[in-house]
């Protein structure tokens, strides 16, 4: 195998692993969060359907989490097998967060079983809420701290440069880079709306298939609520994101809005179809791009044409910024009426037909999330150490990375399709009904 071919293997595997890398870590991040503020709720309101939502979330939360772990170890064997140029140059300076990482997890794993361990050894919920706090907290600072390699790649400082070297590291000064804060603020936020717009759909899909317990209405009302207040952070945020560009990565932005020309009053562009630099068909939103980019409607914006040819990301990336945009919008809207509409009593959001589109919200937003993460990879290219190193400089010569590339398709096919299954007759097996059936039963027996 020629060394592009080495290099052309190496990016699919990648990027074949964090796609599905992602998924896990999503809801590993989300619903811990989601399990505490159903608890809390059931504390505040003295409801016991809250509290077995919690309950129930979280023995799905350990398969979720096992497969995270396994997926989470690839991409660690993967940048030292597949990136070792790259874990050469820049190894040393981001092993203090992959530590932490590391850290964080076993932090959160550790508090995860004594959780689900003692529930029914804690009378007071209360008390046994305090174990939970770690297990949210430890998630999301897991995702903290990977996020903040990732943002080392797109804004990398705490360095000097000797000879092709980095020298004179500064761990912490390089943790605290520029993309750290929008980068790590997107993804936690992006998580939890993931998850909370996932576990409605659930609920509704639940609603659909005949289930009439008050337990899935009140499952569907919180996570739509909860959704709705991480979709619009995600948008607050994502704003913040498109500003950090325009002062660190003009040239990414630029490609994902089919940008070419340097002007005042740039107008955004969505959909559309490409041929050269000339774009058809598109949607151009008057000087929208200028309030994106620099809050005012008559600022100027860098076109794609003032960048080498050879350092401009994949015009393609316009497509996955559509598709994020686009459903995070959707979803915004969407869930929005479906709060206000509970609140005011409006009967077409019990239909069908509305039920149906919450559980479509589902898979959307997750398709949204992929579309999100490729944007922010594919849009650094053709750089993986943002202009200190390109990916065909960083990849291995290996022989076998096709080979490796078959295996991890067979892995991950495995466990895709294996968490799905246990997931599925895990609550199949247990349906809320019997749960609820079975500890009055135990109440019962207990009072007798």
């Amino acid at each position: 195998m020629d060394n592009g071919n080495a290099v052309y293997y190496s990016r699919v595997l990648t990027e074949l692993t964090l796609s599905f890398h992602i998924i896990y870590a999503t809801i590993g991040v989300g619903v811990p969060l989601m399990i505490m503020i159903a608890q809390w709720v059931g504390i505040k309101k003295n409801d016991e359907h809250y509290i077995l939502l919690a309950r129930r979330l979280a023995r799905g939360f350990v398969i979720t989490v096992a497969v995270g772990v396994v997926t989470g170890t690839a991409i660690g064997l993967q940048l030292s097998l597949l990136w070792p140029n790259f874990m050469q140059l820049a190894g040393n300076v981001i092993a203090l967060p992959l530590f932490m990482e590391t850290f964080a997890f076993f932090f959160e794993a550790i508090f995860l079983g004594i959780y689900l361990y003692t529930w029914d050894r804690f009378e007071n919920q209360k008390k046994h809420l305090l174990l939970l706090i770690p297990v949210a907290i430890g998630a999301s600072m897991s995702a903290v701290f990977i996020t903040i390699v990732n943002a080392f790649m797109n804004a990398p400082q705490g360095f000097d440069v000797v000879n092709g070297q980095l020298v004179n590291i500064k761990p912490v000064l390089a943790m605290l880079n520029p993309a750290m804060p929008t980068k790590v603020g997107h993804v936690l936020v992006t998580a939890y709306m993931t998850s909370a717009f996932v576990l409605a759909a659930i609920a509704a899909y639940r609603i659909l298939k005949g289930s009439v317990h008050i337990y899935y209405k009140k499952a569907l009302f919180l996570y739509m609520k909860l959704g709705l207040v991480f979709s619009v952070a995600t948008l607050v945020i994502g704003d913040f994101s498109a500003k950090y560009l325009v002062e660190y990565q003009p040239e990414k932005l630029a490609a994902a809005e089919w940008h070419f020309e340097t002007e005042k009053g740039a107008p955004l562009k969505l959909f559309g179809v490409i041929n050269g630099e000339e774009v058809k068909y598109a949607i151009k939103v008057p000087y929208a791009l200028s309030i994106l980019a620099h809050t005012n409607p008559v600022a100027e914006v860098t076109g794609l044409n003032e960048f080498p040819k050879d350092e401009t990301p994949p015009l393609y990336i316009h497509y996955l910024f559509d598709t994020m945009v686009m459903i995070g919008t959707f979803m915004i809207v969407f869930s929005a009426i479906f709060v206000f509409g509970k609140i005011k009593k409006w009967k077409f959001i019990s239909s069908n037909w509305f039920r149906w589109i919450i559980v479509a919200g589902g898979p959307l937003s997750i398709i949204a999330l992929e579309a999100g993460w490729w944007l922010a990879e594919v849009g650094r290219q053709p750089w993986i150490l943002y202009k200190y190193m390109k990916v065909a400089d960083a990849a291995t010569t290996s022989e076998h990375v096709d080979l490796m590339l078959v295996l991890f398709c067979l892995l991950y096919l495995v466990l895709g399709i294996g968490s799905v299954v246990v997931l599925l007759r895990m609550f199949r097996k247990n349906p809320i009904e019997k749960e609820i059936a079975d500890r009055q039963a135990d109440r019962s027996g207990a009072g007798l």
